[in-house]
C-alpha cells in the first residue's frame, strides 16, 4: 500500500526560544530561551540567521519532525507578533507551537515542562498567549531564580547576568532543555515531563 509522506516544505512544530535582542542582553536570565535555541542549532545543525516572521529562523529536523526554529527580534513583550507570523504562514496550530523561556520562580537550571497554563507574570507569554488567542501551548521552562529580595525590582533582575558561579550549572541547563524539547517532539510531552521535571 503506497502512503504519501508529508511535503518536505511544511513546518509540523514551531520551536520558540524567547529573549531580547541585542549584545546587551546576551546572557541575561531572560535570554535563557535563546539559549536553549542556540543549543538546538548548534546540536541538530540548523543554520539560525535568516531573518524571517521578526525573527532569527532555521529550519531543520529533531526528533524526527520538520521544525521552524525561531528567536524573535522583536523585544520580549512583543514575542507573540513573531511566533503568530511563523504559527499563520505553516498552519501549526498552538499545540505544536513550543516556547522555551525563563522562569523566576524555578532553582537557576531547573527545568519545568507544561502542557499549556497561564503567563504566570512572564511577559512574553503574556504576548504569546494574546496573539494565539490561546494558552494551549507547550512549554518548557527554565529556572533562573528568585530575585534576592522583595524589593528588588524584578526588570532589573530578568535582565541581568548570570554570576559567574552559577555559568556553568545554567550551560548544562540549557544543554537538559535542548534534550527536552527533543524528547517532547520524539516521545511526547507525558514521557518527557517524567524525565524533566
Amino acid at each position: 500500500m503506497f502512503f504519501q509522506k508529508k511535503p518536505i516544505s511544511g513546518v509540523e512544530w514551531i520551536i520558540c526560544g524567547l529573549g531580547n535582542p541585542g549584545r546587551e542582553y546576551d546572557n541575561s536570565r531572560h535570554n535563557v530561551g535563546f539559549t536553549v535555541a542556540e543549543e538546538l542549532s548548534r546540536k541538530h545543525g540548523i543554520d539560525l540567521r535568516r531573518v524571517r516572521f521578526k525573527a532569527l529562523t532555521g529550519t531543520g529536523e529533531i526528533g524526527g519532525h520538520k521544525v521552524l526554529l525561531m528567536k524573535p527580534n522583536t523585544y520580549m513583550n512583543l514575542s507573540g507578533t513573531a511566533l503568530q507570523e511563523a504559527a499563520a504562514f505553516y498552519k501549526v496550530p498552538p499545540q505544536k507551537c513550543l516556547v522555551i523561556s525563563d522562569d523566576v520562580s524555578l532553582e537557576p537550571g531547573r527545568l519545568r515542562l507544561r502542557r499549556n497554563g497561564s503567563a504566570g507574570g512572564h511577559n512574553g507569554l503574556k504576548s504569546i498567549i494574546n496573539m494565539l488567542d490561546s494558552q494551549d501551548f507547550p512549554r518548557v521552562k527554565v529556572g533562573v531564580g528568585q530575585k534576592p529580595h522583595p524589593d528588588y525590582d524584578l526588570a532589573d533582575w530578568v535582565l541581568g547576568k548570570f554570576p559567574p558561579q552559577q555559568r556553568e550549572t545554567m550551560a548544562q541547563a540549557a544543554v537538559r532543555g535542548a534534550d527536552a524539547v527533543e524528547c517532547i517532539l520524539k516521545e511526547g510531552m507525558d514521557k518527557a515531563m517524567s524525565r524533566y521535571n
